[in-house]
């Protein structure tokens, strides 16, 4: 008779083993970047004081917070649910006056040894969870509006905390759960009408704003003309058009200048505008901390860019090989270890190791969909569609920004990029998922 407790009974190991595989390819890729041929490798992974060391120390630590997940009875996650999502909440504010400040960042709290805790990934998790638990409730009508206004709010709350804290790019993670909420019913017309939103941003980027305004006013006089017959039997369809083509002209006339010069921080908004080859001024940003007749001590905002690029591209097709990159061992790129890790693979294995590395996320991200689909309990695949959507939205704008198709907001790669907080994020993600899958002959709620 087998043990029901038995922490290997239900668990999908091809996740398991796909995730051991990430992790070794992330501490393999941080040693690219910081060893040193004059030190045995050996000694400076035991130390502890290497970022490489550190991460194999994390990786220690997350294997047995996985172990306890597996071993943990799965109704426990459903029951805390909307108290973890309040603590994480807390947590978060809390940061306002614990906080430390790391690269102009207030979103750390400090728990010892050298080592910080940030909030804003944990609150991934609680997030995940509280929309699940949410969506799996009897009584929720996911086709209401109003069930629709409290799961994005569930989401919206945090996002909002970590703008505030100056991370922009952990507040746009938060969109990611528009996905699970498609899958749960989410009309099609919300993605819709926020993608022509983000079109409308970046022709406002793009576009003289006279130009776009008249581009704006011709679009709303051709669909008046079109539907000129329509109009004569509802107004209110006249006045939905005319007030959808104030909005848009409101929002790029002046709307994005004001988040831009007023919301954004200064290397924020030249960042984005970098992306899509203009130039900002910063002295029409508020927020911008330089003072008159003080020198800019700091790269240019494409620097990064720049740099990331240039290592990609020096890696050709095979590769310039392990521990052989110029530009990875000349630290020629800032914040290789985090944020453009990335670089480090495509130098040392080019275009045939960047493609075998994205396909190993491929088959995670269709694994864990799997595993959605398969599930009897809402609350179940709920939580695995919002645990593929945030590794879709941190690979794909992690990658972007180090090619330069995305304006850098400091995403790191998922269990790639250094960082115990990160890697302990993605762990429990995961491996709640995969306890949520071994019960999945339960219904939760």
């Amino acid at each position: 008779m087998s043990n029901r407790n038995s922490i290997s009974q239900g668990v999908d190991w091809t996740i398991v083993w796909l995730y051991a595989i990430l992790v070794s390819i992330g501490i393999l890729c941080i040693f690219m970047v910081e060893y040193r041929t004059d030190s045995g490798w050996l000694a400076t992974f035991l130390t502890g004081k290497t970022n490489y060391s550190k991460q194999l120390i994390f990786a220690g630590i997350c294997a047995l917070i996985a172990t306890f997940i597996l071993l943990t009875d799965s109704k426990l996650f459903t029951a805390l649910a909307n108290l973890l999502y309040a603590f994480g909440i807390v947590l978060m504010l809390a940061t306002f006056v614990l906080g430390r400040n790391i690269n102009g960042s207030k979103s750390w709290i400090p728990i010892g040894g050298g080592f910080n805790l940030q909030p804003a990934e944990l609150c991934k998790i609680f997030t995940a969870l509280a929309l699940a638990k949410f969506l799996s409730r009897q009584e929720t009508d996911f086709s209401k509006l109003k069930s629709q206004l409290i799961a994005g709010v569930i989401a919206i709350v945090p996002a909002v905390l970590s703008i505030a804290q100056h991370e922009l790019g952990l507040a746009l993670v938060y969109s990611s759960f528009l996905i699970a909420m498609y899958r749960e019913g989410l009309p099609a017309q919300i993605l819709i009408v926020g993608s022509s939103f983000a079109v409308l941003v970046i022709a406002t980027l793009i576009l003289n704003p006279n130009v776009l305004a008249i581009a704006l006013t011709a679009i709303a006089g051709i669909i008046l003309f079109l539907l000129r017959h329509q109009l004569k039997r509802s107004r209110r369809l006249l006045v939905l058009i005319v007030g959808v083509w104030l909005f848009c002209v409101g929002t790029q006339r002046f709307g994005v200048p004001y988040i831009f010069n007023n919301v954004l921080e200064c290397y924020q908004s030249t960042r984005i505008y970098s992306m899509v080859g203009r130039e900002y001024d910063c002295s029409k940003n508020k927020k911008s901390e330089r003072k008159a007749g003080e020198k800019a001590a700091r790269k240019p905002d494409d620097y990064n860019v720049r740099q990331s690029k240039i290592a990609i591209g020096s890696g050709g097709f095979r590769g310039s090989g392990f521990l052989k990159g110029t530009q990875t061992r000349g630290k020629y790129v800032p914040e290789q270890h985090t944020d453009f890790i990335f670089t480090s693979l495509g130098e040392a294995f080019g275009f045939a190791g960047c493609f075998v590395f994205l396909l190993i996320y491929l088959f995670l991200l269709f694994r864990i969909i799997k595993i959605a689909e398969r599930q009897r309990s809402t609350f179940s695949r709920v939580y695995a569609y919002s645990v593929a959507s945030i590794l879709f939205f941190h690979i794909a704008v992690n990658v972007s920004m180090t090619i330069g198709l995305f304006p850098i907001v400091g995403i790191p790669l998922p269990l790639i990029s250094y960082g115990g907080s990160s890697l302990l994020t993605f762990t429990v993600l995961i491996f709640i998922l995969l306890r949520l899958d071994a019960d999945r002959q339960m219904v939760l709620r």
